[in-house]
């Protein structure tokens, strides 16, 4: 397997690491300020870049509302924060990090359409010269990707762009037309 060219054989694990963010199901907040759970990306980033990945992962939309903004204790676990604002913090600390790979697990999943939507755009900045993988169900996450492939029972069924697996009418198809129709 190679990255960038390189043998990943020839990397040590920290090397390795240092390639891939992650934001999975679990956020991963910890008891601190918003501001020092998305640092954990990065943790010598300046204030400009903690607000530029901040604002870019709509993290702003709700911190500027809090008295203390990024520096408002996000509790236990997060449990000052709803599912969508932890989820918006750690796709803020993936960005600032910003490494050449990036691994989602469902990233969208709780947040409403309209945030959604905003870090879908992001996303879609954020990706060039780098490597998106992106795990979901809620099809609308995938619909931009240059390849989707699609998992059943952990075999792959199918593959292509979002308007060749509708137009396939396969399982991808149904799916999406099942979403769509729901929402």
């Amino acid at each position: 397997v190679r990255i960038g060219g390189i043998d990943i054989k020839t990397m040590g694990l920290p090397e390795l690491r240092g390639l891939f963010s992650v934001v999975a199901q679990d956020k991963g907040i910890f008891d601190e300020t918003i501001r020092d759970n998305i640092l954990l990306g990065q943790p010598n980033a300046t204030d400009e870049e903690v607000s530029r990945a901040a604002r870019s992962a709509q993290v702003l939309s709700f911190a500027d509302e809090l008295q203390l903004g990024l520096d408002a204790p996000c509790g236990p676990r997060g449990a000052n924060l709803s599912g969508g604002q932890r989820q918006r913090v750690a796709i803020a600390r993936a960005f600032l990090r910003n490494s050449p790979i990036l691994l989602l697990d469902e990233p969208t999943s709780a947040l409403d359409s309209n945030s959604e939507e905003l870090i879908q755009d992001a996303l879609e900045e954020f990706r060039s010269n780098r490597t998106i993988v992106v795990i979901a169900h809620r099809l609308a996450t995938v619909r931009n990707a240059d390849k989707i492939i699609v998992l059943d029972q952990g075999r792959v069924i199918e593959e292509g762009t979002h308007s060749e697996l509708v137009a396939k009418g396969g399982l991808y198809s149904g799916l999406y037309q099942s979403q769509v129709l729901v929402s």
